[in-house]
């Protein structure tokens, strides 16, 4: 079905669709009995419960682990068992982007967030490429030596753009679908984001912008920064935050050089031809789109929406923007909580 939400983005949920969706759920737990209630406790249990277990950087770096494939040595995180779930970050940010997220849905999924090839902590192999096309295959071969057939997948901005192809190419992977503000066929790569990639071939992005802003944390969350772009929220990218994504990538001249790498091949419209592919998806497809973005659009919310052959509609927050996602994980935990237990 499809059809669009407006939701106040400093506010939780309206009444009526809050008190339906705790109707839905206790349902759905008394239904299935004791176990049932377990799986499917009241949001408000799972965001108290996520508080006191929420991953700052000291437990986000002691997470890490690193599983080996042709790629390179994927670094990522994983918090929880059962089925699996899969983080896919921003750009120039890494898997430290759902740690709110994470916190709140393990006691449902296991959930692994990794660091794309050129971004984070992963080490890549020698050569490879950091395009969109490549980062799906590190993806299936990640998912490969976890031992995870399928997973549910939520993604952001270019993760979200590899999370299309993932569907694209290997629908048998992905059980459902939550997209954030991301990329669309018809808006690949936004005019936005020309500067960067333009930076990037002159090999000065990473210096000239993001280690301006390591340096200044005041300066990265300025209406100059990275925080004004896209953030909602003027506390945010946090302190740590900020260390957390920039320290990688201006570790070594090679450190830059990937994420060079990785934003030149945002270049090219990886998604050219995807419609197709999409329309003829049946895995539930949820979209969530921060009005307020000034890199994507707010109508490529429904673009997504029509281009998905079993979309869930849109849920739009007026006042938010790329990067909502870090800001609110209660609106990712309640969004793919409700989509998981509608497609159980």
């Amino acid at each position: 079905m499809n059809g669009e939400i407006l939701l106040p983005a400093a506010q939780p949920a309206a009444p009526d669709l809050g008190r339906r969706r705790f109707l839905a759920l206790a349902t759905v737990a008394c239904a299935t009995g004791i176990a049932g209630c377990a799986r499917w406790p009241r949001a408000a249990a799972t965001a108290t419960a996520a508080s006191a277990s929420a991953m700052d950087a000291a437990a986000f770096h002691a997470a890490r682990r690193y599983t080996r494939t042709a790629f390179g040595d994927i670094a990522h995180v994983e918090r929880g068992s059962g089925p699996a779930a899969l983080f896919l970050h921003g750009f120039p940010l890494n898997s430290f982007q759902w740690r709110g997220a994470l916190a709140r849905l393990a006691p449902y999924r296991r959930c692994i967030a990794p660091d794309f090839l050129g971004l984070g902590y992963t080490r890549v192999a020698e050569g490879q490429s950091c395009a969109p096309a490549a980062q799906v295959a590190m993806l299936v071969a990640l998912l490969d030596a976890l031992g995870i057939g399928s997973a549910d997948v939520v993604a952001s901005d270019s993760g979200g753009a590899a999370a299309q192809l993932l569907v694209a190419h290997h629908p048998e992977r992905v059980r459902s679908l939550l997209l954030a503000n991301c990329d669309t066929e018809q808006d690949c790569p936004p005019p936005a984001m020309l500067p960067v990639i333009e930076l990037a071939k002159q090999g000065r992005f990473v210096d000239d912008w993001l280690g301006h802003w390591y340096r200044d944390h005041a300066l990265a969350r300025s209406a100059a920064g990275i925080g004004g772009m896209c953030y909602a929220d003027p506390a945010h990218p946090t302190d740590e935050a900020i260390d957390t994504y920039f320290a990688p990538l201006l570790a070594s001249q090679h450190s830059r050089d990937l994420a060079h790498a990785y934003a030149i091949a945002l270049g090219h419209n990886a998604l050219a031809g995807i419609g197709s592919a999409l329309a003829r998806t049946r895995m539930p497809v949820r979209i969530v789109w921060g009005d307020a973005d000034t890199i994507f659009a707010p109508g490529n919310a429904g673009f997504l929406d029509r281009a998905f052959g079993h979309s869930q509609g849109v849920r739009r927050l007026p006042d938010s923007k790329l990067f909502w996602p870090e800001e609110r994980p209660d609106v990712i935990a309640e969004e793919a909580l409700e989509l998981w237990r509608e497609h159980a």
